[in-house]
């Protein structure tokens, strides 16, 4: 394959520069070298996009690099041999150049990672011409199906802010998985209902594939929303200073904002909670500096609505799978997914060491479904959206049922910027707030019911800024328990590199799993988690991510690890049972406000030491159960004590029967309130040991039947 022609930017003088170094860092073998791959097109577009990293680190230190050969062997770099330009490039990894005008690592780990990206990432991003890399390691993006085109999504019809009746009898904030099934429920009861969603409707295409701006690995940006200009939020550290975070950081702890929220782009895990997370306080008692609690319900009262979401939203698994869990009286409406490769082999280690293993659930189609296809098996399920339509979220379920039962409108790329109240106890309505031709339009909607679904963070937000006379400090916060008790899930596990490969490219990749370890775990652990094998891995993720601590980076050592290791390497890993803490919190910044003038969330914690306890002992479960498959070289994960929220955010408006401890009833209502309901993970009094959807989709339809039960 030969090196393309550039035809608006070839580098000027410092292009045979550019190409010796990237040429160096992934060479030319049987398969092609970075430039004959299309890193040159690729780090032509980060140029146009980033001119500061190429004036600030690139120019500077390739001209050092540069000098350097010539200083050494008379002859600039791109005529050196490429064992002396290895040699100056191991130089420079090693901090060992001298005068050079920058951090030599800095220059060199950012000229290497945008090599990968331009190597290995999404050939639409610019680079990686045809997709060659990816025949190389084995990655397989597409559906099995060998389906050509997207299947085609239903159309959501939306309303404008002129369209809109100035009453309703419910308005529900957030069009994410409570607030479809709040949606869906209110409306085929016959009430008016009004969906506000901050987001976009977001198509199939619209969404994208760039691997580099998507949830899963948001280094530039991600693909559901907010935009990255003009939402932020901040971090307050343990000093007190406030650090702005945009919503592609980490420190943002972004769920997606768009029609159907988390839903549209999520990996589908549909666990139940164990019966024992319900009554975590009541088995272990309350750790030091936490607010574990028992919930106000158990696992018995939430059962039924855990089987309707089940069969209305569309689960596939094993009911017997997963014995312990809690009773259950339907199984699934759709059998598991098939096994694969990597989980036949930990479905043996399992059975060798005595575990109890079986499949996934999954809110994901294994056989045609409300007219949806089976899943198409492609590797791309978490960060994107499903190119079958076979993931079962709520922008395609409860929320297609609400539009079509003729009582529900939509209106997206909208704001609520408060809730209207009286007296603290009754909810009159909401005002919005949207941008049009760069002017912003507000309007004031009144409603018999308010639901409250925007996700933990921003349901908090809300709150805390609807202050009234009545409740100076934010509605429902009385007690000052509102945006407390954040949490999401501490991550924990293990990598292994097998011999032969693992990986059969069959998506969505998870496929087995065990809860053994949920509880009962000894040694003083509170709680526990589940242990499943991971989705499949971009080639970027397993780059960045998955290679072994002493593995080669670059070079033809870094090409051949790369090309043996992608389908030879697993990787176990699971949630675990965070223990709350009343620091972990959301605020309303006092210095920072959105583009619609609004105070932005402030966050703030840490994780609780008994959490990373839970995480050491979860990670070395996950070691031994791959040693038990047969691996070769095994090595952990180590999560780190900061806030824990992301896309598993819950817990900062508990439900509870005490006013002083929780913010709404066992019912979800907001205390003291007669019609202000919330139907999203802030719910959460814990979070459990698992992936929380199908809880919040559970008590989403326990809500609103108890709202339309009171009228």
């Amino acid at each position: 394959m030969m090196e393309r022609e550039h035809s608006k930017y070839r580098w000027g003088e410092l292009h045979a520069i550019v190409k010796a170094v990237v040429d160096r860092m992934i060479p030319a073998d049987a398969w092609p070298s970075a430039t004959q791959g299309g890193v040159l097109d690729y780090l032509e577009r980060r140029a146009s996009e980033d001119a500061a990293t190429w004036t600030n680190v690139l120019e500077p230190g390739l001209r050092a690099l540069d000098a350097e050969a010539l200083a050494l062997h008379h002859k600039p770099l791109s005529k050196l041999s490429a064992d002396e330009q290895d040699v100056l490039l191991r130089g420079l990894e090693q901090g060992r150049l001298r005068d050079f005008p920058l951090s030599q690592q800095r220059f060199f780990s950012t000229i290497l990672s945008l090599v990968i990206e331009g190597y290995y990432g999404s050939p639409n991003a610019g680079g990686n011409r045809e997709g060659t890399s990816w025949d190389m390691i084995g990655f397989r993006p597409g559906p099995v199906s060998k389906l050509q085109e997207p299947v085609p999504e239903t159309e959501l019809p939306q309303r404008t802010i002129d369209q809109l009746r100035d009453r309703y009898d419910a308005i529900v904030v957030g069009a994410g998985a409570g607030g479809s099934v709040a949606a869906a429920v209110l409306a085929e009861a016959g009430l008016h209902v009004l969906v506000v969603e901050r987001g976009s409707w977001l198509r199939y295409h619209e969404v994208g594939s760039d691997h580099t701006r998507n949830h899963r690995f948001s280094k530039y940006g991600h693909n559901t929303g907010p935009a990255l200009d003009g939402h932020p939020r901040t971090l307050l550290s343990g000093s007190g200073e406030e650090r702005i975070a945009a919503p592609h950081e980490g420190h943002y702890h972004n769920n997606a904002m768009t029609v159907g929220g988390g839903t549209r782009i999520y990996g589908a895990q549909a666990w139940r909670f164990h019966s024992d997370d319900f009554r975590m306080a009541t088995r272990y008692g309350i750790p030091d500096g936490s607010s574990l609690r028992d919930w106000p319900i158990r696992y018995d009262e939430l059962e039924p609505y855990y089987e309707r979401a089940e069969w209305e939203v569309g689960v596939s698994g094993d009911a017997q799978a997963h014995p312990g869990r809690g009773g259950r009286r339907r199984p699934y409406p759709m059998p598991p997914l098939s096994r694969t490769l990597e989980a036949e082999r930990l479905a043996r280690a399992a059975a060798q060491l005595g575990w109890d293993a079986g499949p996934v659930p999954l809110l994901i189609n294994s056989v045609e479904r409300d007219g949806r296809p089976a899943c198409g098996r492609c590797g791309q399920c978490v960060g994107f959206a499903c190119p079958t339509n076979s993931k079962n979220g709520g922008h395609n379920t409860m929320l297609l049922r609400a539009l079509q039962s003729g009582n529900c409108d939509l209106i997206c790329d909208t704001m609520v910027e408060r809730i209207d109240t009286e007296a603290g106890k009754h909810a009159i309505g909401v005002r919005l707030v949207q941008e049009l031709a760069g002017k912003l339009e507000r309007r004031q909607i009144r409603a018999g019911h308010v639901v409250v679904a925007a996700g933990a963070i921003e349901s908090a937000r809300l709150l805390l800024h609807s202050a009234s006379e009545a409740e100076p400090d934010g509605i429902g916060n009385r007690n000052g328990q509102v945006g407390r008790h954040l949490q999401g899930h501490v991550y924990t596990g293990a990598y292994a590199l097998f011999d032969e490969p693992v990986q059969d490219g069959l998506g969505p990749g998870v496929s087995i799993a065990t809860c053994r370890f949920a509880h009962g775990n000894g040694n003083g652990i509170i709680g526990g988690g589940m242990l499943a094998n991971e989705f499949t891995r971009l080639p970027l993720i397993h780059w960045n991510r998955a290679l072994a601590p002493d593995a080669a980076r670059w070079g033809i050592a870094g090409k051949i690890m790369m090309r043996d290791s992608y389908l030879r390497t697993s990787h176990v890993q699971g949630p675990i049972q965070e223990i709350p803490t009343p620091e972990s919190r959301v605020r309303l910044s006092p210095t920072v406000k959105d583009r619609f003038g609004l105070p932005v969330a402030q966050l703030s914690g840490s994780v609780h030491p008994e959490s990373l306890r839970a995480a050491a002992m979860l990670a070395e479960q996950a070691e031994t159960w791959l040693w038990a498959a047969g691996a070769r070289q095994v090595w952990r994960t180590r999560p780190g004590g900061g806030l824990s929220a992301g896309q598993h955010q819950a817990g900062t408006l508990r439900m509870g029967d005490d006013p002083s401890t929780s913010v709404t009833d066992r019912f979800g209502r907001i205390h003291g309130y007669d019609n202000l309901w919330v139907s999203d993970g802030s719910l959460h009094v814990t979070n459990g040991g698992v992936n929380p959807v199908l809880t919040i989709l559970a008590l989403a339809f326990r809500t609103t039947e108890m709202l339309v039960k009171q009228g």
